[in-house]
Protein backbone atom coordinates (compact mmCIF):
# COMPACT_ATOMS: atom_id res chain seq x y z
CA UNK A 1 0.00 0.00 0.00
CA UNK A 2 1.41 3.44 -1.13
CA UNK A 3 0.22 6.45 0.60
CA UNK A 4 -1.75 8.73 -1.42
CA UNK A 5 -3.04 12.43 -1.42
CA UNK A 6 -6.65 11.19 -0.72
CA UNK A 7 -5.48 9.35 2.59
CA UNK A 8 -3.73 12.72 3.53
CA UNK A 9 -6.56 14.99 2.59
CA UNK A 10 -8.93 12.60 4.79
CA UNK A 11 -6.57 12.46 7.95
CA UNK A 12 -6.01 15.89 7.66
CA UNK A 13 -9.60 16.67 7.42
CA UNK A 14 -10.24 14.98 10.19
CA UNK A 15 -7.46 16.36 12.46
CA UNK A 16 -8.00 19.97 12.13
CA UNK A 17 -11.80 19.89 12.50
CA UNK A 18 -10.68 19.04 16.25
CA UNK A 19 -10.18 22.00 17.98
CA UNK A 20 -6.71 21.65 19.91
CA UNK A 21 -6.51 25.13 20.86
CA UNK A 22 -3.07 25.28 23.34
CA UNK A 23 -4.68 26.85 26.74
CA UNK A 24 -1.31 28.34 27.67
CA UNK A 25 -2.18 31.04 25.08
CA UNK A 26 -5.58 31.21 24.86
CA UNK A 27 -7.23 30.56 27.82
CA UNK A 28 -10.80 29.39 26.42
CA UNK A 29 -8.94 26.77 23.79
CA UNK A 30 -10.13 23.60 24.40
CA UNK A 31 -6.19 21.92 24.78
CA UNK A 32 -5.39 18.57 23.05
CA UNK A 33 -7.43 16.10 24.74
CA UNK A 34 -10.06 15.33 22.09
CA UNK A 35 -7.42 15.33 19.39
CA UNK A 36 -4.99 13.04 21.16
CA UNK A 37 -8.17 10.48 21.92
CA UNK A 38 -8.56 10.40 18.25
CA UNK A 39 -4.80 9.91 17.18
CA UNK A 40 -4.70 7.42 19.90
CA UNK A 41 -7.78 5.39 18.62
CA UNK A 42 -6.47 5.96 15.30
CA UNK A 43 -2.82 4.11 15.90
CA UNK A 44 -4.47 1.58 18.49
CA UNK A 45 -6.38 0.03 15.16
CA UNK A 46 -2.94 -0.18 13.42
CA UNK A 47 -1.93 -2.96 16.47
CA UNK A 48 0.61 0.18 18.24
CA UNK A 49 1.00 0.43 21.54
CA UNK A 50 -0.70 3.39 22.18
CA UNK A 51 -0.68 5.72 25.90
CA UNK A 52 -2.48 8.96 26.90
CA UNK A 53 0.30 10.47 28.79
CA UNK A 54 -1.14 12.89 30.80
CA UNK A 55 1.22 16.12 30.97
CA UNK A 56 -0.90 18.26 33.18
CA UNK A 57 -4.86 17.99 33.74
CA UNK A 58 -6.58 17.05 31.13
CA UNK A 59 -3.87 17.69 28.69
CA UNK A 60 -1.94 14.20 27.56
CA UNK A 61 0.79 13.67 24.87
CA UNK A 62 0.41 10.37 22.98
CA UNK A 63 2.66 8.07 23.19
CA UNK A 64 2.52 5.11 20.39
CA UNK A 65 5.26 2.31 19.79
CA UNK A 66 5.38 0.09 17.04
CA UNK A 67 7.95 -2.42 18.02
CA UNK A 68 10.65 -3.87 16.23
CA UNK A 69 12.52 -7.29 17.09
CA UNK A 70 14.26 -5.12 19.80
CA UNK A 71 17.84 -5.49 18.37
CA UNK A 72 18.35 -2.49 16.89
CA UNK A 73 18.03 0.95 18.23
CA UNK A 74 14.77 3.58 19.18
CA UNK A 75 13.84 6.16 16.95
CA UNK A 76 11.30 9.02 17.81
CA UNK A 77 9.06 10.68 15.87
CA UNK A 78 7.75 13.82 17.81
CA UNK A 79 5.25 16.67 16.26
CA UNK A 80 2.93 18.71 18.29
CA UNK A 81 -0.83 18.13 19.23
CA UNK A 82 -1.35 21.39 19.86
CA UNK A 83 -2.35 25.26 17.75
CA UNK A 84 -2.17 28.68 18.20
CA UNK A 85 -6.04 30.27 18.44
CA UNK A 86 -7.96 31.35 15.07
CA UNK A 87 -9.49 34.35 16.18
CA UNK A 88 -9.15 36.72 13.00
CA UNK A 89 -10.64 33.56 10.77
CA UNK A 90 -13.14 31.75 13.06
CA UNK A 91 -15.46 31.32 10.06
CA UNK A 92 -12.90 29.07 8.49
CA UNK A 93 -10.01 27.94 10.39
CA UNK A 94 -11.90 24.43 11.53
CA UNK A 95 -12.98 23.87 8.31
CA UNK A 96 -10.57 22.58 5.84
CA UNK A 97 -10.35 23.34 2.18
CA UNK A 98 -8.69 22.13 -1.08
CA UNK A 99 -7.59 24.60 -3.54
CA UNK A 100 -5.35 22.68 -6.04
CA UNK A 101 -2.48 21.78 -4.88
CA UNK A 102 -2.88 23.10 -0.94
CA UNK A 103 -4.89 22.38 1.78
CA UNK A 104 -6.08 25.29 4.36
CA UNK A 105 -6.86 25.44 7.54
CA UNK A 106 -5.88 25.92 11.34
CA UNK A 107 -2.92 23.98 12.22
CA UNK A 108 -2.85 22.16 9.01
CA UNK A 109 1.06 22.09 8.30
CA UNK A 110 1.88 23.31 11.92
CA UNK A 111 2.01 20.88 13.55
CA UNK A 112 -0.94 18.46 12.48
CA UNK A 113 0.46 17.71 9.38
CA UNK A 114 3.73 16.36 11.15
CA UNK A 115 1.39 14.28 12.76
CA UNK A 116 -0.86 13.16 10.13
CA UNK A 117 2.66 12.35 8.01
CA UNK A 118 4.38 10.42 11.58
CA UNK A 119 0.43 8.41 11.74
CA UNK A 120 0.72 7.71 7.51
CA UNK A 121 4.46 6.74 7.75
CA UNK A 122 3.81 4.15 10.63
CA UNK A 123 0.66 2.79 8.64
CA UNK A 124 2.38 2.34 5.18
CA UNK A 125 5.37 0.45 7.30
CA UNK A 126 2.59 -1.83 9.29
CA UNK A 127 0.82 -2.72 6.05
CA UNK A 128 4.39 -3.67 4.59
CA UNK A 129 5.54 -5.88 6.63
CA UNK A 130 8.86 -4.69 7.06
CA UNK A 131 10.62 -6.10 9.85
CA UNK A 132 12.50 -3.74 12.24
CA UNK A 133 15.57 -3.91 14.52
CA UNK A 134 13.98 -1.43 16.39
CA UNK A 135 11.41 0.98 18.19
CA UNK A 136 9.69 3.47 16.36
CA UNK A 137 7.67 5.74 18.97
CA UNK A 138 5.29 8.29 17.73
CA UNK A 139 5.87 10.99 20.23
CA UNK A 140 3.12 13.73 19.65
CA UNK A 141 2.91 16.54 22.34
CA UNK A 142 0.74 19.08 24.06
CA UNK A 143 2.09 22.86 24.25
CA UNK A 144 4.45 23.51 22.02
CA UNK A 145 2.71 26.34 20.55
CA UNK A 146 3.08 27.81 24.35
CA UNK A 147 5.94 26.49 26.71
CA UNK A 148 6.46 23.32 25.47
CA UNK A 149 5.34 21.41 28.63
CA UNK A 150 4.64 17.91 25.93
CA UNK A 151 8.32 17.46 25.11
CA UNK A 152 9.82 19.02 28.57
CA UNK A 153 7.38 15.48 29.84
CA UNK A 154 8.61 12.98 27.16
CA UNK A 155 12.28 13.56 27.70
CA UNK A 156 11.98 13.24 31.66
CA UNK A 157 10.38 10.35 31.20
CA UNK A 158 11.44 8.57 28.17
CA UNK A 159 14.55 7.91 26.20
CA UNK A 160 15.56 7.62 22.59
CA UNK A 161 18.27 6.82 20.87
CA UNK A 162 17.66 9.19 17.64
CA UNK A 163 14.75 11.67 17.13
CA UNK A 164 12.86 13.69 14.13
CA UNK A 165 10.97 16.21 14.66
CA UNK A 166 8.18 17.22 12.32
CA UNK A 167 7.67 20.70 11.25
CA UNK A 168 7.08 22.92 8.30
CA UNK A 169 10.48 22.97 6.63
CA UNK A 170 10.03 22.11 3.39
CA UNK A 171 11.50 19.85 1.43
CA UNK A 172 14.38 18.37 0.96
CA UNK A 173 15.62 20.59 3.70
CA UNK A 174 17.27 18.70 7.09
CA UNK A 175 17.07 21.38 9.89
CA UNK A 176 20.27 20.67 12.35
CA UNK A 177 20.20 23.78 14.53
CA UNK A 178 18.33 26.92 14.73
CA UNK A 179 17.86 29.92 16.90
CA UNK A 180 16.70 30.01 20.69
CA UNK A 181 14.77 32.46 21.85
CA UNK A 182 13.52 34.33 24.89
CA UNK A 183 10.18 36.66 26.25
CA UNK A 184 11.03 39.22 28.59
CA UNK A 185 8.79 41.57 29.86
CA UNK A 186 10.46 45.12 30.50
CA UNK A 187 9.03 47.14 33.07
CA UNK A 188 9.62 51.39 33.13
CA UNK A 189 9.24 52.58 36.31
CA UNK A 190 7.65 56.45 36.44
CA UNK A 191 5.81 58.50 38.94
CA UNK A 192 2.24 59.36 39.09
CA UNK A 193 0.96 62.41 39.53
CA UNK A 194 -1.63 64.75 38.37
CA UNK A 195 -1.67 65.77 34.90
CA UNK A 196 -1.32 69.65 35.38
CA UNK A 197 1.85 68.90 37.74
CA UNK A 198 4.47 68.00 35.14
CA UNK A 199 7.41 69.00 37.83
CA UNK A 200 6.01 66.34 39.81
CA UNK A 201 5.56 63.47 37.80
CA UNK A 202 7.79 61.09 36.00
CA UNK A 203 6.42 59.56 32.87
CA UNK A 204 7.01 56.30 32.08
CA UNK A 205 5.84 55.95 28.78
CA UNK A 206 7.93 58.51 27.64
CA UNK A 207 11.13 56.49 28.98
CA UNK A 208 9.42 53.89 27.70
CA UNK A 209 9.81 54.78 24.02
CA UNK A 210 13.44 55.37 24.64
CA UNK A 211 13.67 51.74 24.94
CA UNK A 212 11.61 51.07 22.22
CA UNK A 213 13.91 53.43 20.39
CA UNK A 214 17.14 51.95 21.42
CA UNK A 215 16.06 48.35 20.64
CA UNK A 216 14.97 48.97 17.37
CA UNK A 217 18.50 50.92 16.58
CA UNK A 218 20.31 47.50 17.52
CA UNK A 219 17.95 45.38 15.30
CA UNK A 220 18.81 47.75 12.19
CA UNK A 221 22.59 48.21 13.16
CA UNK A 222 23.73 44.63 14.36
CA UNK A 223 21.35 42.07 14.21
CA UNK A 224 20.08 42.46 10.89
CA UNK A 225 22.81 43.44 8.99
CA UNK A 226 24.92 40.78 10.50
CA UNK A 227 22.75 37.03 10.16
CA UNK A 228 23.91 34.03 11.01
CA UNK A 229 24.88 31.93 8.37
CA UNK A 230 22.63 29.48 8.97
CA UNK A 231 20.15 30.78 11.16
CA UNK A 232 19.47 34.67 9.39
CA UNK A 233 18.97 37.26 11.52
CA UNK A 234 18.39 37.33 15.28
CA UNK A 235 14.74 37.37 16.08
CA UNK A 236 13.17 40.66 17.71
CA UNK A 237 10.15 42.26 17.92
CA UNK A 238 7.69 44.05 19.99
CA UNK A 239 4.66 42.12 21.10
CA UNK A 240 2.48 43.70 23.95
CA UNK A 241 2.64 46.85 25.70
CA UNK A 242 0.20 47.96 28.59
CA UNK A 243 0.89 51.15 30.98
CA UNK A 244 -0.78 54.35 32.16
CA UNK A 245 -4.46 54.52 34.39
CA UNK A 246 -6.25 57.31 32.47
CA UNK A 247 -6.06 60.58 30.21
CA UNK A 248 -5.39 62.75 33.33
CA UNK A 249 -2.85 61.12 35.30
CA UNK A 250 1.22 60.83 34.65
CA UNK A 251 1.82 57.11 33.86
CA UNK A 252 3.54 55.02 36.98
CA UNK A 253 4.33 52.05 34.93
CA UNK A 254 4.23 50.51 31.86
CA UNK A 255 5.40 46.94 30.31
CA UNK A 256 6.57 46.25 27.48
CA UNK A 257 6.43 42.11 26.34
CA UNK A 258 8.96 41.32 23.23
CA UNK A 259 10.58 37.84 22.18
CA UNK A 260 14.38 37.86 21.04
CA UNK A 261 16.75 35.44 19.44
CA UNK A 262 19.49 33.70 20.76
CA UNK A 263 22.09 32.10 18.14
CA UNK A 264 24.20 29.03 18.45
CA UNK A 265 26.56 29.53 21.22
CA UNK A 266 24.80 32.81 22.85
CA UNK A 267 22.23 32.56 25.78
CA UNK A 268 19.57 34.26 26.86
CA UNK A 269 22.24 36.30 29.37
CA UNK A 270 23.67 38.40 26.39
CA UNK A 271 20.11 39.81 25.61
CA UNK A 272 19.60 40.43 28.67
CA UNK A 273 23.16 42.08 28.85
CA UNK A 274 22.26 44.43 25.52
CA UNK A 275 18.69 45.49 26.84
CA UNK A 276 20.69 46.75 30.35
CA UNK A 277 23.26 48.51 28.53
CA UNK A 278 20.16 50.23 26.66
CA UNK A 279 19.13 51.30 30.04
CA UNK A 280 22.90 52.67 30.99
CA UNK A 281 22.23 54.64 28.32
CA UNK A 282 19.11 56.16 28.52
CA UNK A 283 20.01 56.79 31.88
CA UNK A 284 22.83 58.98 31.43
CA UNK A 285 20.53 61.40 30.05
CA UNK A 286 17.10 60.99 31.52
CA UNK A 287 19.22 60.58 35.55
CA UNK A 288 15.26 59.47 36.68
CA UNK A 289 15.08 56.61 34.32
CA UNK A 290 14.24 53.32 36.35
CA UNK A 291 13.52 49.82 34.64
CA UNK A 292 13.98 46.33 35.30
CA UNK A 293 13.80 43.06 33.11
CA UNK A 294 11.84 39.57 33.75
CA UNK A 295 12.36 36.49 31.92
CA UNK A 296 9.25 34.53 31.46
CA UNK A 297 10.55 31.73 28.62
CA UNK A 298 13.99 31.29 28.02
CA UNK A 299 14.87 28.29 25.50
CA UNK A 300 18.31 27.85 24.01
CA UNK A 301 18.96 27.19 20.63
CA UNK A 302 19.32 23.91 18.73
CA UNK A 303 22.61 22.62 17.90
CA UNK A 304 22.10 19.05 16.54
CA UNK A 305 24.94 16.16 17.29
CA UNK A 306 25.15 12.43 16.86
CA UNK A 307 22.75 12.13 14.24
CA UNK A 308 25.21 10.97 11.17
CA UNK A 309 23.68 7.83 10.95
CA UNK A 310 19.89 9.12 10.78
CA UNK A 311 20.65 11.51 8.54
CA UNK A 312 22.88 8.97 5.91
CA UNK A 313 19.65 7.01 6.13
CA UNK A 314 17.82 10.43 5.33
CA UNK A 315 20.00 10.87 2.53
CA UNK A 316 19.91 7.40 1.16
CA UNK A 317 15.69 7.41 0.71
CA UNK A 318 15.71 11.64 -0.30
CA UNK A 319 18.09 10.20 -3.07
CA UNK A 320 15.59 6.97 -3.90
CA UNK A 321 12.40 9.36 -3.72
CA UNK A 322 13.27 12.88 -4.65
CA UNK A 323 16.54 12.76 -6.75
CA UNK A 324 19.24 14.50 -4.20
CA UNK A 325 20.05 14.47 -1.21
CA UNK A 326 18.66 16.08 1.82
CA UNK A 327 20.20 19.94 2.37
CA UNK A 328 21.40 21.07 5.48
CA UNK A 329 20.21 24.40 6.79
CA UNK A 330 19.33 26.22 9.83
CA UNK A 331 16.35 28.24 10.85
CA UNK A 332 15.98 31.24 12.70
CA UNK A 333 12.21 29.94 14.53
CA UNK A 334 12.86 27.62 17.45
CA UNK A 335 11.59 24.10 18.15
CA UNK A 336 11.20 21.48 20.51
CA UNK A 337 13.85 19.91 18.13
CA UNK A 338 16.32 22.08 21.11
CA UNK A 339 14.44 20.04 24.37
CA UNK A 340 15.52 16.95 22.49
CA UNK A 341 19.00 17.53 21.36
CA UNK A 342 19.57 19.10 24.75
CA UNK A 343 18.42 15.54 26.35
CA UNK A 344 21.04 13.80 24.41
CA UNK A 345 19.16 12.48 21.83
CA UNK A 346 20.58 12.90 18.25
CA UNK A 347 18.30 15.23 16.56
CA UNK A 348 17.19 16.36 13.27
CA UNK A 349 14.04 18.58 11.97
CA UNK A 350 12.47 17.94 8.80
CA UNK A 351 8.60 18.56 7.29
CA UNK A 352 6.46 19.42 4.97
CA UNK A 353 6.55 22.94 2.92
CA UNK A 354 2.95 25.47 4.20
CA UNK A 355 3.06 29.12 4.46
CA UNK A 356 0.30 31.54 6.95
CA UNK A 357 1.58 29.66 10.33
CA UNK A 358 0.11 31.75 12.79
CA UNK A 359 -1.94 33.52 10.72
CA UNK A 360 -5.27 33.52 8.90
CA UNK A 361 -5.27 30.67 5.77
CA UNK A 362 -2.46 28.34 6.93
CA UNK A 363 -1.90 26.26 4.30
CA UNK A 364 0.34 22.74 3.49
CA UNK A 365 1.81 21.71 0.18
CA UNK A 366 -0.21 18.24 -0.26
CA UNK A 367 2.26 17.13 -2.77
CA UNK A 368 4.88 17.40 -0.22
CA UNK A 369 2.69 16.20 2.52
CA UNK A 370 2.90 12.85 0.19
CA UNK A 371 6.51 13.37 0.12
CA UNK A 372 6.84 13.74 3.65
CA UNK A 373 5.34 10.47 4.21
CA UNK A 374 7.09 8.65 1.97
CA UNK A 375 10.78 9.76 2.99
CA UNK A 376 9.89 8.93 6.70
CA UNK A 377 8.62 5.75 5.86
CA UNK A 378 12.14 4.99 3.64
CA UNK A 379 14.09 6.42 6.00
CA UNK A 380 12.65 4.71 9.02
CA UNK A 381 12.82 1.45 7.45
CA UNK A 382 16.69 2.13 6.52
CA UNK A 383 18.03 3.18 9.89
CA UNK A 384 15.82 0.51 11.49
CA UNK A 385 17.05 -1.97 9.36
Amino acid sequence: MTVTREDVIDLLDKLVRIESVTPWLIPTGSGERNVAEFMGAWLSDLGLEVTLDEVTNGRPNVIARLRGSGEGPTLCLNAHSDTVGFENWADRALTPRVEGDRMYGLGVVDDKGGCAAGMLAVRELVHSGVQLNGDVVLAFCIDEEGVSAGTEHLVAHHTFDAAVVIEPTGLPLAITEHQGFGWIDITVFGKASHGSTPDEGIDAIVHMAEVIRALHKLDETTWKPNPDPLNGRTVFHTGTIHGGTDYATYPSQVTLGIEIGTQPGETLANRVADIENIFSEIKKEFPDFRAEIKVQVDRDPFQGAGFEKLLDAFDASALELLGTPMTRRGENAWTDAALMQSAGIPTILMGPLGGNLHSPDEWADLNEMVQTVQLLTATIARYLS
